[in-house]
């Protein structure tokens, strides 16, 4: 029930009236007096229990603040991380990953990533060695090692390195040709920009640790990139042309190495055989030579027949008449022993025409002589 209500069995419970003296409410001008006397008398000023409030709340206040003071030096560092201490300004030690505490105000914290990979680019117009203008795109990726040397060996270890990188690869850029640049040489020179740039930042100490020398692009002027356009497109077609010839050069040489050893076991293979024939042609002569001691007419007679058989068996023969009249009667034997041996084994052929019969009354004397020139051929 309210203090003012109706019916409160008469009585007024009315805070700011006590001892039957209506008060009013409190004066805050008087309030925020008594205030500033409590803490004056902290400086001299006050009676002595007014000292002794304003002592026991000056002593709650550094209570608080050492408090506060205590729970902000607490900090954490993270896993890749490294934390590098200064004490009043001055290097003082590194932390690891985890909770640490550091006075505030005294000690100055500052976190370094070391197992980050960072990355930057190096972008610019160069002038190569055979005085032409080229844009070059470069990429270097790297890693801190070191955070004290990173932080302190140099003002600014991330624009150090930029610059270090621009001058490495402007000097390889000028000791290069274009054509090296653009095309077949770009490997070489992300190799010695590399190996230039290690060397520019040795002496420096800036504890980063190169990870990887990226060459991202490079490319001529506007003004004249189609040119280089069609120059390049030139050298890819060489290059491809001696490409393709090398492939036809593996192709055919293992076909021309096997027909060499073909050639090669061909000849050795008639060495052998004529060599063989030989043998045994002279076998066969010293076992002739005692029968031409006992016989020689005879085994110059056997030897006579043997040659001619062997010659004529392969060569053509016609028998013609010539000793009669005007009309020469002729017949080719070869074809006639062909023909006949043909009708012969089939019984189908044709038989062979003879020579068309002469009008002439001399002929039935050259068909004797022809019969009587062909029994003699036969018999030698």
């Amino acid at each position: 029930m309210a203090w003012n209500e109706p019916g409160n069995n008469g009585k007024n419970n009315d805070p700011w009236k006590q001892g039957g003296r209506d008060q009013g409410p409190p004066d805050l001008d008087e309030v925020f007096r008594n205030f500033g006397k409590k803490f004056g008398g902290v400086f001299g000023g006050g009676n002595k229990s007014s000292g002794n409030g304003a002592s026991a709340a000056f002593i709650l206040i550094l209570v608080i603040a050492a408090i506060v003071w205590g729970i902000s030096g607490f900090y954490t560092i993270k896993d890749a991380e490294r934390g590098v201490i200064l004490r009043f300004g001055q290097y003082h030690t590194e932390v690891g990953a985890g909770i640490h505490w550091k006075p505030t105000f005294i000690d100055t914290v500052t976190p370094v990533n070391v197992q980050e990979v960072k990355s930057l680019r190096s972008d610019g117009f160069m002038l190569t060695q055979d005085q032409n203008l080229v844009r070059v795109t470069f990429e270097v990726q790297y890693r801190i090692y070191n955070a004290r040397d990173y932080l302190f060996s140099v003002v600014d270890a991330d624009k150090s390195l930029g610059e270090a990188t621009d001058a490495a690869l402007r000097f390889v850029i000028g000791h290069s040709i274009m054509d090296d640049v653009l095309t077949r040489g770009r490997e070489v020179v992300r190799q010695n920009t590399r190996q230039e740039l290690e060397s520019i930042i040795a002496p420096y100490n800036m504890g980063l640790n190169l990870v990887d020398v990226n060459f991202r692009d490079a490319r001529p002027p506007e003004e004249v990139r189609d040119a280089f356009d069609d120059a390049i497109k030139a050298q890819e077609d060489q290059e491809r042309f001696v490409q393709e010839a090398q492939a036809y050069a593996r192709e055919i040489e293992p076909r021309a190495r096997g027909q060499v050893n073909r050639v090669m076991q061909e000849a050795e293979a008639y060495k052998q055989q004529i060599v063989l024939k030989a043998q045994g042609e002279v076998a066969r002569f010293e076992q002739l030579l005692p029968e031409y001691l006992a016989a020689p007419k005879v085994t110059r007679d056997r030897l006579y027949i043997e040659t001619m058989e062997s010659v004529y068996s392969n060569t053509s023969k016609v028998i013609v008449d010539v000793e009669n009249g005007n009309n020469i009667m002729y017949l080719p034997l070869d074809k006639f022993m062909n023909q006949s041996g043909g009708s012969s084994s089939s019984g189908s052929a044709n038989p062979m025409p003879l020579p068309a019969r002469s009008t002439d009354n001399n002929a039935p004397r050259q068909q004797e002589s022809l019969r009587s020139g062909s029994t003699r051929s036969g018999r030698g």
